[in-house]
């Protein structure tokens, strides 16, 4: 039986959830944009993924920054502010009645073509925004027993061409890792880069854990994670070692430790790479002191925010 990390309990809520479509908010099945659009037409827009924490998105101005940087990389006018996609994200969880336990995806488009065409100057329509909130819990037994990985033959990109840092709609090559890894028997896909050092995997990022050292990798070529850059933050506040460095799936196997980060699971721990176990095959010391010290940045983020209600809310 195959894992993730983003297996969810199942909430029946999810059902009957309303979904924001250019400030309007319409029930789940009656959710709808056009065969037109550029997202659906050629992957062209960018988007985020967002946890609610006892009323607060956490970490949302980090987020929105990376939403607007990827926004004006493609040179795609949102069409909103940060303020009002701000407001946007409360709306729609206020309308949902959700208070805690919520992961949302905030998506951004080109908006709808005259034609299918790559071209932007067919874009006839602003872009298309689309909130999805959902009650989302992860899976305990995927937390205790974590994630098995297979290093997928296709690499992490190059910045010149599409740089992996982008958090875009374009992800078919990630999507072609991660079957590979499944048609293999294992639960995500492990990333290397074009030199064939360590990366990231399909969907989080990777680190490591050797003789009482954290590794991660150098961020050229992974994913440019929020979570990432919070668990790199916090183990050296508190005197851990954290390198981010090249290093190859000989150190991996070796390794006596070794997790991925990400937005909806926060720390998930990896027991497996190709078929090889590592360290204990459970989730290790030091991979659980730092998954405290994440769920400790979050509590500090949310009593913070609070404080500053009008930001908040």
């Amino acid at each position: 039986m195959t894992r993730g990390t983003h297996d969810a309990l199942p909430d029946v809520r999810n059902e009957n959830i309303l979904i924001y479509i250019n400030g309007d908010l319409v029930p789940r099945d009656q959710a709808r944009i056009s065969v037109f659009d550029s997202g659906y037409l050629v992957g062209d827009g960018v988007w985020e993924a967002l946890r609610l924490h006892d009323g607060v998105f956490v970490f949302i101005e980090d987020h929105l920054d990376r939403l607007f940087q990827g926004a004006k990389t493609i040179a795609l006018d949102i069409g909103m502010t940060r303020e009002e996609l701000h407001d946007a994200l409360y709306q729609t969880i206020r309308a949902n009645g959700m208070e805690d336990h919520v992961h949302a995806r905030l998506m951004v488009t080109r908006g709808i073509k005259k034609t299918p065409s790559q071209d932007p100057r067919l874009t006839l329509s602003g872009p298309t925004i689309v909130i999805i909130a959902e009650h989302k819990v992860a899976s305990p037994d995927t937390m205790q027993r974590g994630v098995r990985l297979l290093t997928s033959t296709i690499r992490r990109g190059s910045p010149d061409y599409l740089d992996p840092r982008l958090n875009c709609h374009s992800k078919l090559h990630e999507v072609m890792a991660l079957v590979q890894a499944l048609q293999a028997g294992a639960d995500e896909a492990l990333m290397l880069d074009i030199h064939g050092f360590v990366s990231t995997c399909n969907a989080t990022n990777f680190f490591m854990v050797k003789r009482d050292e954290v590794w991660t990798s150098t961020g050229q070529y992974c994913m440019n994670g929020i979570t990432r850059g919070k668990v790199i933050t916090a183990g050296r506040q508190h005197g851990m070692g954290v390198r981010e460095k090249n290093f190859s799936l000989t150190d991996v196997y070796d390794a006596d430790e070794a997790f991925v980060t990400g937005t909806f699971g926060g720390l998930t721990p990896v027991t497996e790479v190709d078929g090889r176990t590592i360290g204990a095959g459970a989730p290790g010391p030091i991979t659980q002191r730092l998954s405290g010290l994440y769920k400790q940045a979050i509590e500090q983020y949310v009593q913070a925010s609070k404080l500053n209600q009008p930001l908040a809310h």
